[in-house]
């Protein structure tokens, strides 16, 4: 990932969140609620960008199909396949167009058309584009019926999006279930936090001896503040928030990449519930 200007708006944005907060609030309930808004302003950009290569690439997906479709048409009616290339170099297939053009022009220049589709195909480097353009050069090269080959990689592209999307929109149930599966858990951690362990606060100074004094042999240590006892929960959210986040992703979308996403969402909702619930109580 490229480095942009909106990455270092965010960071120096952060740096001076957190500069002032270093300041201001060092000793203060705010401090930590507002340390993670300077943390969650540095990652923003880096995210933000994520979502907009992640729709770029499914775009790709849905425009190679059109690109295969009309290649199809092309080369049924009786053109070559570098010349039908060069035909539909024309038509709007959104991000995909400039690496469209690119084939064009490699052809146009005289590459052969199996090198050129290699470069196509390692410039996208999507799995399922892929293995349709290396079948396309495989038959191109064999001198095979490239039309009927086209029709059946066009097919076989359109029935992976299908089943892609199929499998989506079966899992938003389990997706949703795992959101608010989380809140739950954030509402126990925050019960725990607040109406339980200040009930431990009494014992707090504790230690030695045995328990109860009543010479069963227990040791009891040294119980700290609550505050203390509640820094794992906060922990423990985290560390809840980023695998629930990757296996959503892993199950909606198959890919742990797609679940940064959610890993993100989640960790901010536990980490500002948390320290917010801190600062303001």
């Amino acid at each position: 990932m490229k480095i942009k200007k909106i990455h270092i708006i965010g960071i120096t944005a952060a740096v001076i969140t957190i500069i002032v907060d270093l300041i201001f609030f060092l000793n203060a309930k705010m401090f930590y609620f507002i340390l993670g808004i300077g943390i969650i302003i540095s990652l923003l950009p880096f995210l933000v960008n994520l979502l907009i290569e992640t729709e770029k690439e499914k775009e790709k997906e849905e425009m190679f199909l059109e690109f295969s479709r009309n290649l199809v048409e092309s080369v049924k009616a009786g053109t070559p396949i570098s010349r039908s290339i060069l035909n539909v170099r024309d038509k709007e297939y959104g991000s995909l167009t400039p690496h469209v053009n690119k084939l064009a022009n490699q052809i146009s220049l005289g590459i052969p058309v199996k090198n050129s589709l290699e470069i196509f195909a390692r410039d996208i480097g999507n799995k399922t584009m892929t293995r349709a353009v290396t079948l396309i050069s495989e038959a191109e090269q064999a001198g095979g019926e490239i039309g009927n080959i086209l029709e059946n990689v066009a097919k076989s592209v359109s029935q992976t999006e299908k089943l892609r999307k199929e499998r989506k929109a079966a899992i938003y149930t389990l997706v949703v279930q795992g959101y608010i599966i989380f809140f739950i858990f954030i509402i126990i951690m925050l019960v725990m936090e607040f109406k339980i362990l200040p009930m431990l606060s009494a014992f707090e100074g504790i230690s030695g001896g045995s328990l109860g004094g009543t010479g069963l042999g227990i040791p009891v240590q040294t119980i700290n503040s609550a505050e203390e006892l509640s820094r794992p929960f906060l922990y423990l959210l985290i560390v809840q928030g980023f695998f629930v986040g990757l296996t959503i992703g892993k199950l909606s979308e198959g890919n742990i990449k797609a679940g940064i996403k959610h890993s993100f969402v989640l960790i901010v909702l536990a980490w500002l519930f948390s320290t917010g619930a801190k600062a303001f109580s």
